[in-house]
């Protein structure tokens, strides 16, 4: 496939050298979860943005990255992800390639697992204009506390995911959107400066 970049990606055959962030934070940023079905654009890139602050600093570049594969093989829900093995098996490969390229065990930590199903609970309540009843099978967890949430547009999402990436690995990148910062403005985000 070719990237938003210009260079090309091979799903099938992931090489970690082939991993760009930029293209990540750009795909991430035009991504909407729930398969658009929000209220309003919410982008992957803001969700993980969302998640590497809630963890505990050793997890969080790990929850930046967990849906990073997204940006080489699309986003699939999850009811029908576990219907279809090869695709599961082309994200892992793909998963493993990330985190070769940023030193990660390849396995999730369970506090990135665990974080990632509770946000469900948060975005549900403030994306999903008309919750259905009956038990998405996580309704015995709690949502996670002092989430709040921007509804960033594509770019700034994809701005925000890049800097956050960039503060967690050290490695400065040159802007490729233009601006050379977006201020955070939530208290949420500023405190701890993990």
């Amino acid at each position: 496939m070719q990237t938003w970049s210009g260079g090309r990606f091979f799903p099938m055959d992931p090489n970690p050298d082939d991993i760009n962030p930029d293209d990540i934070a750009h795909a991430l940023g035009m991504l909407c979860r729930y398969n658009g079905h929000v209220d309003q654009f919410y982008s992957v890139a803001e969700h993980c943005l969302h998640l590497s602050y809630m963890v505990s600093p050793e997890n969080a570049l790990w929850a930046l990255l967990h849906d990073a594969t997204e940006a080489y093989v699309g986003d699939m829900i999850r009811p029908l992800k576990q219907h279809m093995p090869d695709y599961v098996a082309a994200e892992n490969r793909v998963m493993w390639a990330i985190c070769d390229k940023y030193g990660l065990d390849r396995k999730m930590p369970a506090q990135v697992r665990e974080y990632d199903t509770r946000i469900l609970l948060n975005e549900r309540e403030r994306f999903i204009t008309r919750a259905p009843g009956g038990d998405w099978g996580n309704d015995d967890l709690e949502p996670l506390p002092g989430l709040g949430f921007f509804a960033y547009g594509p770019a700034d999402a994809a701005r925000t995911w890049l800097r956050r990436l960039e503060h967690l690995t050290g490695v400065n990148r040159q802007d490729v959107y233009g601006e050379d910062d977006l201020a955070f403005t939530t208290a949420h985000h500023l405190k701890g400066n993990r």
